[in-house]
């Protein structure tokens, strides 16, 4: 048994997480699937210009509902129409991307025994607003691509590192999410 894995056994909170918690519920969805189970819902409402505000009342796992309230705005910068007050949908776009996989990586890190000392994930990628205009045939309307770099510093080697990426890379809904084409029913309801 290697330092990391003792300390690791002593103390179940690893990357601010509880290593303990996260085991009982893999284990839990392990031998009952519908445990897996989530649900997620945002409802938004325009605000005028190009504000709209979110909210989320709560969320769906394992069949059991979890109330939970959380709301924020978005905007587009003066230059697209908008008041540049809160960030717009596509840097949000781009933060749940990063936010998903810095869980990933601070959770199986954990459970690898791994201690993060910093973690920073940069995403870029441009959109040629032409497309959004309907200015040009044949110009994308979305990203084409987007550049990610990672950052870490941790006391782990390269080869444990890069094992870590590779499973995040893996198992990141939100990497899965953008990587993959979603089908989206989308119902109007005219009042």
């Amino acid at each position: 048994m290697n330092a990391t894995t003792s300390t690791t056994s002593r103390d179940s909170h690893v990357n601010g997480l509880d290593v303990t918690a996260i085991r009982a519920a893999i284990n839990g969805v392990a031998q009952d699937r519908s445990l897996g189970g989530t649900s997620w819902k945002v409802s938004s409402r325009w605000q005028g210009g190009a504000v709209a505000e979110h909210q989320v009342d709560g969320y769906e796992i394992g069949g059991t509902s979890v109330a939970r309230s959380f709301a924020w705005k978005t905007d587009e910068p003066l230059e697209l129409g908008g008041t540049n007050l809160h960030a717009n949908p596509q840097e949000l776009l781009l933060s749940g991307l990063n936010a998903c996989m810095l869980v990933g990586y601070a959770m199986t890190a954990a459970l690898m025994g791994i201690r993060i000392d910093s973690l920073e994930i940069e995403t870029s990628g441009e959109i040629d607003l032409r497309g959004m205009f309907e200015l040009a045939d044949k110009v994308s309307n979305g990203y084409d691509s987007l550049r990610q770099t990672v950052r870490i510093s941790a006391d782990a080697t390269p080869e444990q590192l890069a094992e870590l990426h590779a499973a995040v890379l893996r198992t990141s809904p939100n990497f899965f999410n953008i990587t993959h084409a979603i089908a989206v029913q989308s119902e109007l309801v005219v009042e």
